[in-house]
């Protein structure tokens, strides 16, 4: 670790303002990063208004070279990731860091041991990173993937830090997987029968989204998402609080003809959402909607064709998991939002993820309408 090189936590606004301002400065020139809205950036590290913040603990710190920042991260744990079964990826003693970005090698390890140092001394005995913040936001270290931008959700990382990371003595736990799906052809004749098979079955039902009872329709959408994703690997819990913040989130960019509840025998059974690649808007704009980025991106939001969508969530009760029906609402509801995509926005691409490596249904899902991979994310483990 290099001498020169202090970690210090950040105190007072005008340190968050640094701490925000690093990941643009040091991703000035990295290729196909997309800056995020810097109002996004403060609201996710906004106590009073992020509720991630009332079950977790954070301190964010900045590395100084001199009087220059040439790095940060995150360090953290969340209270109801504790709770949760060891076998599941978090539970007891599990702490986490992310938000990192560091100018060299030195920096990052410098960061890294001072998260550490700062999560030994909240008694924790493991660390599962990048988390930035949680599994909900920007989870993993982009390891595949880094000739093409990433779409609405999803984080960039220089190539560079894999090597940086895995030799400060992390490795790897989990990949998280997105996949590109072909969209203007359709898909296999397997799955066209398999969708018509469906249309015909009376005892389902595929609707979009009702936008005139939003708050019903989200709070049902995320009801189930926490039932469906309990026993994922990394799974923690939204809360109610969260749930409320989500709805405010999603509603500027819900199209309700690709975001779907599906129904069988009239109870609800799985959902999936579809996001217009809001990034295409953002990867100019520099990260501030002025002076003139917020028309810029109003209009590219209500605007007719899109580039591509990516469908970021997606969940089957867990009575209907493993089964043949779950594939099917899959086919139907991917379908519906394919061929819509492509009639009505002009969609060129799609993209299907995080899926966890070791998701087989999912995985056999994206196989099935000949998703290949596209994006990969490595999250990390290691001892304290």
């Amino acid at each position: 670790m290099s001498t020169d090189i202090t970690v210090r936590p950040v105190t007072g606004k005008a340190e968050l303002k640094t701490f925000v301002d690093i990941a643009y400065r040091l991703n000035a020139d990295t290729p196909h990063w997309v800056p995020p809205l810097r109002s996004d950036v403060f609201e996710l590290l906004n106590h009073d208004k992020n509720p991630f913040y009332e079950h977790a603990t954070v301190q964010l710190m900045i590395a100084w070279r001199g009087d220059e920042p040439v790095g940060r991260i995150s360090a953290h744990f969340d209270h109801l990731a504790l709770e949760q079964p060891a076998e599941q990826g978090m539970g007891p003693g599990t702490g986490n860091w992310g938000m990192m970005d560091a100018a060299d090698e030195s920096v990052m390890h410098a960061l890294i041991a001072a998260a550490e140092d700062w999560l030994r001394d909240q008694n924790m005995t493991r660390v599962i990173a990048p988390m930035s913040l949680s599994v909900w936001d920007e989870p993993g270290l982009l390891t595949k993937g880094h000739d093409h931008a990433p779409m609405i959700m999803m984080g960039h990382h220089k190539a560079d830090y894999e090597g940086w990371i895995e030799r400060a003595g992390y490795d790897e736990v989990k990949k998280l997987l997105t996949y590109e799906v072909p969209v203007e052809d359709g898909f296999p004749r397997l799955i066209n029968r398999i969708v018509a098979s469906g249309e015909r079955n009376e005892r389902i039902e595929i609707r979009p989204v009702d936008m005139s009872k939003f708050d019903e329709e989200a709070t049902l959408i995320l009801s189930i998402l926490n039932q469906a994703w309990s026993k994922n690997w990394g799974f923690v819990p939204i809360t109610d609080r969260e749930v409320q913040y989500i709805k405010g989130k999603l509603k500027a960019v819900i199209y309700p003809p690709v975001n779907l509840i599906a129904y069988y025998d009239g109870e609800p059974a799985a959902f999936m959402l579809c996001l217009p690649d809001v990034n295409e808007a953002l990867i100019d704009m520099k990260g501030s909607l002025l002076p003139f980025g917020w028309a810029k991106l109003l209009w590219k939001l209500k605007r007719k064709n899109w580039g591509g969508g990516r469908v970021p969530l997606m969940g089957v009760l867990p009575e209907h998991q493993n089964s043949r029906l779950a594939s099917q609402l899959a086919f139907m509801m991917i379908e519906t939002i394919r061929s819509w995509g492509v009639e009505t926005m002009g969609a060129k691409r799609a993209e299907v993820g995080w899926i966890l490596d070791d998701n087989q249904g999912m995985v056999a899902i994206a196989d099935a309408i000949e998703g290949t991979i596209n994006r990969q994310y490595s999250v990390y483990e290691k001892t304290l």
